[in-house]
């Protein structure tokens, strides 16, 4: 079973990508665990201090940073890699307008990013809920995902 849990800076202010997400984050808590945390958005430095005690309370988790700079996987080799985590927590952080500060990046096991263009944080975080939906699905074999 999984635990996935998204931390994410600032609020999803459109509805519309606000209700795929929880449309998502519905069809994920069905085959596991799921959480997404908001934090509220200020400067870069304090939402990365909040990030890293949200962090704290999470040791045994694998830290996935998204940013631009990161490594980019296929959807399938996410499927995997979250596979061979059998169980262990997963977080996976969302910065701001701005971007993640230096130190959440530094505390990452994984910087990664989902394309090489640039999104707004809402959509990273709609496209974050979708993959992570898509990497269970591919792992039980459901037709939600096809080669």
């Amino acid at each position: 079973m999984f635990r996935f849990t998204i931390i994410a800076v600032g609020k999803m202010k459109n509805r519309s990508l606000g209700a795929l997400c929880a449309d998502f984050g519905q069809r994920l808590n069905r085959q596991g665990h799921f959480e997404c945390i908001e934090l509220k958005d200020s400067d870069v430095e304090s939402e990365g201090q909040r990030i890293l005690e949200v962090l704290a309370k999470r040791g045994e988790s694998r830290i996935y940073a998204l940013g631009e700079e990161g490594a980019t996987c296929g959807s399938r080799q996410l499927a995997d890699s979250l596979y061979a985590l059998q169980g262990r927590p997963a977080c996976f952080i969302v910065g701001g307008a701005y971007g993640l500060s230096d130190v959440v990046k530094a505390r990452a096991d994984v910087l990664w990013s989902l394309s090489p263009l640039t999104f707004t944080h809402e959509i990273a975080r709609m496209l974050l809920c979708e993959q992570l939906y898509r990497a269970v699905s591919i792992q039980t074999g459901s037709k939600y995902h096809h080669d």
